[in-house]
């Protein structure tokens, strides 16, 4: 009998597998159920089906969000950035057969091209917001960087777009396409570990640096417009690009950059909205003239069924979750219930017995969306018009909690919160709810986008 080259036997298949599992410390019988159940891959667009996307944002991050897009899924058309020279690279970069992106800097205008069905928005934290609404009020599809607001009430205003122009929108946070952080989950939630009791989730420390000095505004950025809801300040070139995370005016640290994928994950695992209580510590204070989010802190999240969630900074990892210390604290999350533990970050997942991990899950077990390809999940979903494993709803809870995370460490209040009508309660609800939403700084208010 000839031997047929494409011929695997399930000996062999099931020899590979385990060795896969070796190497990625996944367990065999997950890699196979997913293999088993890994529907065919569909066809890639044809060169003149596919879709029109757009970049909002053209930093680091940006351009490595639409190069997952470009890859297969579709052409980027159009750039957009206050910062000439970061659309100039992008429009560079993704030109393809002899056609350039065309250059925007200001979004509103780009929205206006009828030919773009996608969006995707990697501006900062606090421009995310007004340019995710504007997607959705153009009728287009958005993928947008996580966290996915600069507050909760801007949460609150973007679902309510999202189900009225009824577009699909998949949040930035591409952990839940992690099949490492879907097996903790789904093991949690069918009771691996007993009652789930604590969790401990670890977060690079942010920067603690300053005083700086303002400069002259580089000629190739619009200053006024970059800082857009935010109070006007002079020009540092340390509140702009890449350490925007760090001022508090645009974003809120480590606890809103990295919470937004620990965090979430988190909840994931509870299956819950939120937390009903949570308060908070700085374990430093910022540099006068400096970065103004805490560097360094331990925030307590109580959720309603019981479980204490701690999160706090490690010194061991730099901001980008590289070592600086090898035997040091690494970030992840460690997941403690009665009848065991389970730690899981984005290279290796462990427990405090392997069989927790390596005995397979019953057929009827508890499955979670599964999604091993996030900006790909996106565009299946754009083609079916189902919701993204992490659509906006998903991103609009996760963030909440880190948005409640920076607000008790501001405060410094034990504070209740409501998940149902997304309020604090409680003695000090009035002055806690009175950091629900900000003030946005004219003309870049909700009435910016019409």
């Amino acid at each position: 009998m000839p031997v047929n080259p494409f011929y695997i036997s399930r000996r062999s298949f099931l020899k590979s597998v385990s060795m896969t599992a070796a190497a990625t410390a996944l367990p065999a019988w997950f890699l196979e159920r997913d293999r088993a159940e890994a529907a065919p891959l569909p066809d890639l667009p044809a060169p003149n089906d596919r879709p029109h996307i757009a970049l909002v944002g053209c930093g680091g991050q940006g351009r490595a969000d639409a190069t997952n897009a470009f890859r297969h899924f579709g052409d980027i058309v159009a750039v957009c950035d206050v910062d000439e020279n970061h659309a100039a690279e992008a429009a560079k970069q993704f030109t393809r057969d002899g056609k350039t992106p065309e250059k925007f800097g200001d979004f509103r205008k780009l929205m206006e091209r009828k030919d773009i069905q996608v969006v995707i928005n990697a501006t900062p934290d606090h421009w995310h917001t007004l340019v995710n609404l504007a997607v959705a009020q153009s009728g287009k599809d958005g993928y947008g960087e996580k966290p996915l607001t600069l507050t909760i009430e801007e949460g609150q205003h973007l679902i309510k777009a999202v189900e009225k122009y009824k577009t699909v929108f998949q949040t930035g946070t591409q952990q839940r396409s992690d099949r490492r952080f879907r097996l903790a989950c789904e093991l949690i939630r069918n009771g691996r570990l007993g009652k789930l009791k604590t969790i401990t989730v670890f977060l690079p420390a942010g920067l603690r640096e300053g005083p700086f000095k303002s400069s002259a505004v580089p000629e190739e950025l619009n200053w006024d417009f970059w800082q857009g809801q935010a109070p006007s300040v002079d020009y540092v070139k340390e509140r702009c690009h890449l350490t925007f995370r760090y001022w508090y005016e645009y974003s809120g640290g480590t606890m809103t950059d990295w919470g937004a994928h620990h965090n979430d994950i988190a909840r994931w695992a509870m299956d819950v909205d939120g937390p009903v209580a949570v308060e908070g510590k700085p374990l430093t204070q910022p540099i006068p003239g400096g970065y103004t989010t805490f560097s360094e802190y331990e925030v307590k999240f109580t959720y309603g069924n019981g479980v204490v969630q701690t999160t706090k900074t490690t010194t061991d990892e730099n901001i980008f979750g590289g070592k600086v210390n090898e035997k040091g604290q690494s970030n992840g999350l460690r997941f403690e219930g009665t009848d065991g533990w389970l730690w899981v970050n984005r290279t290796e997942i462990e427990a405090s017995d392997e069989a927790i991990i390596k005995t397979p899950l019953p057929d009827n077990a508890i499955r979670l969306y599964k999604s091993d390809d996030h900006m790909g999940n996106l565009f299946d979903c754009i083609r079916t018009r189902k919701s993204p494993i992490a659509d906006v709803h998903v991103g609009h809870r996760s963030a909440s909690i880190c948005h409640l995370g920076a607000i008790a460490l501001r405060t410094g209040l034990k504070l209740q919160w409501d998940t149902k009508t997304e309020k604090f309660t409680g003695d000090h609800a009035k002055e806690a709810n009175a950091w629900i939403g900000r003030e946005m700084r004219k003309p870049y208010d909700y009435s910016f986008i019409g």
